[in-house]
This record gives C-alpha cells, sequence and structure tokens, in this order.
C-alpha cells in the first residue's frame, strides 16, 4: 500500500460529445488529478452519495455495503491499482474477523461504494503517473509545444478565486479516446 496515494472526489463532470461522464480525482496532498471516464448511471450512483439524497429503497450500491456490514465485514478503503489499455482497475479492501481480502470491482462502482461507507479512496502511484494530470505543468508542456503566434494562456482566475479549471476542459476536449466519438465516425459513414 506504500506505493499508493489518497484522492478525493473533485468533480464529475458531463461529455457533451456522449453519453460519458469523467470522474475527476484530486490528489490529496499535492495538485496532481485522475480523469475516469464513467457511464451516466454510476455517475448518477456516486452523486446521489455524494449529496446525501434520500431514497425510499437502496441502491445497488447501498445495498453491497448493508451486505458487508450484516457479514460482519469492515470496508478498509478502495483501490485504484492499474490501467491496463483505457480501462482502469480497482479493488474493494474489506477485513473479516482477521482476515483482509481483496474484490475486484470496477472503479466507478468501488468509488461509488467508498462514498457510502467514508472510507479513503487509493490510486497506484503507477497509475497516477501514468493517467494523471498535474495542470501546472501540462500546461507549460502544452504552451512549449505550440508554435508561439498560437500559443495563449490556459488557466484564469476567476472572481471567486478558482484558477486553473480551464486545463481540465481542455483536456476534456482534447481526449481522443472519447468513447462516443468511434460511434459518432460509424454513423456518419
Amino acid at each position: 500500500m506504500s506505493d499508493m496515494v489518497e484522492v478525493i472526489i473533485d468533480s464529475i463532470r458531463v461529455s457533451l460529445m456522449s453519453p460519458q461522464r469523467v470522474v475527476v480525482l484530486r490528489q490529496t496532498e499535492v495538485e496532481h488529478y485522475l480523469a475516469i471516464w464513467v457511464g451516466p448511471y454510476e455517475a448518477e450512483h456516486i452523486t446521489v452519495a455524494l449529496q446525501e439524497v434520500e431514497l425510499s429503497r437502496p441502491m445497488t450500491h447501498d445495498l453491497l455495503k448493508n451486505v458487508f456490514s450484516l457479514l460482519n465485514a469492515k470496508i478498509l478503503r478502495i483501490e485504484i491499482v492499474s490501467l491496463k489499455g483505457d480501462t482502469f482497475y480497482g479493488n474493494i479492501v474489506a477485513q473479516t474477523d482477521e482476515k483482509i481480502i481483496d474484490i475486484d470491482s470496477r472503479p466507478s462502482d468501488a468509488i461509488a461504494l467508498a462514498v457510502r461507507a467514508h472510507v479513503p479512496i487509493l490510486v497506484s502511484q503507477e497509475v497516477m503517473d501514468e493517467a494523471g494530470i498535474v495542470p501546472e505543468h501540462d500546461m507549460q508542456a502544452e504552451d512549449s509545444a505550440a508554435p508561439v503566434n498560437d500559443a495563449k494562456p490556459v488557466a484564469h482566475s476567476s472572481e471567486d478565486g478558482e484558477e486553473g479549471l480551464d486545463v481540465f476542459e481542455d483536456f476534456l476536449k482534447k481526449l481522443k479516446d472519447d468513447p462516443g466519438d468511434e460511434e459518432e465516425k460509424q454513423k456518419t459513414e
């Protein structure tokens, strides 16, 4: 676990080009972000828990949390452990009696469970190094690669003092592997 970094949910973004959503995770110690594409239903499950919306019946992730509790298992944390191709892999780490168990999970399901169980979300340092975004670093790399006449500032300060959010908008616009792009191409051909 020493090669893991703790993250929190920074935001959930909507892709205007597809029904997909993006969960943006932010490292707790530094300004380092990880964007994970999820489906609209998975994003809704996370959002409902974040906003602490009371529902009359348990959703799937509420049910899973209840099952852990009834079986006297404690959810310790969730982990995003690897990235293969464009797919993130996650684990739910739980404890039953004296035994620690890792349960394979989609990161979106693990995140939805973590929000409900109020447990830490950890990401492998290797995944953060491979897929993470450091706004200032990524903006400088982008600026140095762009011709001088095309250079434009990406980050700005808003009236309420938030800085650097434009880098995410630019990042999301530039994602080459938008799941909806391939579908749109096939429709137009």
